[in-house]
């Protein structure tokens, strides 16, 4: 029974055993992978790393190669993956737009894409515009696939370094109010962090949605599951005294099919001094950027304002997760 339950998980394409039985990750695909132990082991490792990035480098991942593959558009994502393996010691290979600047131009899969580059570096950090585009990269790859977006399903290094602000930031996971505010049906990162705040007790989540940019279903099925109280609402102003954490997002105009959707959701919502009374003096701003217009600069310097401190610590957790699937 034993060894049958280590096959299925090595068959799982997610975890591994080392021969020292010691459980290493090996692709980071979804939010929902990781356990609360993991969570607060990583938070652990990414202070580490904290101090290892502000003191220069670090050789711990000397002849490591990493190869950023990135189909859409990325800065914070591409950008700290690179350094994090540059402060390591490592090296980088990189595309910034595999649609137009590799072999897909040609008409290459995916599929093929990986089982070369597999070849080439020690781990691939890929961003696709296509929703479990990671999975199937994950299933054909002899080296760790990490992902950075799969088109609207899951951006889970993002959930990561946003959980372990929310904890630098408050102090505490456990019993906060969060509202999750905007584009919420095409938000990869609200619906990453949805899952991960599953594994965290009394927690309350606020929808803040205009109707075509609702929630979706899987998520809300998942939070019943789970046993997490949320509410759903349009009254963003209303929200604001009750929470602990505010997490703005952009409207997504590329993810819209209908240009009238669109319209409709744009604008919606925003934070500048007119509402940011509202919010307790302990509360946090967070976002995961790039904004449009739905955060004003003028509150920028408000030490409610985490959203730039939330960028920075995307460098030490992608640091954290580099370390913990390559060594």
């Amino acid at each position: 029974m034993f060894f049958a339950l280590i096959k299925f998980i090595k068959n799982a394409n997610i975890f591994y055993f080392s021969m020292k039985r010691k459980r290493r990750i090996k692709h980071i695909i979804q939010s929902q992978q990781f356990s609360r132990d993991f969570l607060e082991s990583l938070f652990k490792e990414a202070d580490k790393m904290r101090k290892i990035a502000r003191r220069g480098r670090s050789n711990l991942l000397k002849n490591k190669v990493m190869a950023t593959t990135f189909y859409e558009p990325s800065t914070r994502t591409r950008f700290s993956f690179e350094s994090a393996m540059i402060k390591l010691g490592g090296h980088v290979i990189t595309t910034e737009n595999a649609r137009e600047f590799s072999s897909v131009a040609k008409g290459e899969t995916l599929n093929d894409t990986i089982k070369v580059m597999d070849k080439y570096a020690d781990v691939i950090v890929l961003r696709h515009f296509q929703e479990g585009a990671a999975s199937a990269a994950a299933a054909v790859s002899n080296v760790p696939i990490i992902n950075a977006g799969d088109g609207p399903g899951h951006h889970p290094t993002q959930s990561l370094l946003d959980i372990y602000t929310i904890k630098r930031e408050l102090g505490k996971i456990d019993r906060i109010t969060i509202a999750m505010v905007g584009d919420l049906k095409h938000g990869r990162t609200v619906r990453s962090l949805a899952y991960l705040l599953t594994k965290f007790h009394n927690i309350r989540i606020y929808f803040v949605a205009p109707k075509v940019c609702k929630m979706k279903k899987d998520i809300l099925d998942y939070l019943n599951k789970k046993g997490v109280h949320y509410e759903e609402t349009e009254d963003l102003n209303k929200v604001l005294p009750l929470v602990d954490c505010v997490y703005m997002t952009r409207v997504q105009k590329e993810r819209f099919k209908s240009k009238d959707d669109y319209n409709k959701a744009k604008g919606f919502y925003r934070l500048d001094k007119n509402n940011i009374g509202l919010l307790k003096s302990n509360s946090i701003i967070m976002h995961p950027l790039p904004r449009i217009d739905e955060i004003s600069p003028d509150i920028d310097q408000d030490p409610r304002s985490a959203y730039f401190r939330q960028a920075e610590n995307g460098l030490y957790i992608r640091m954290a997760l580099l370390k913990k699937v390559l060594t």
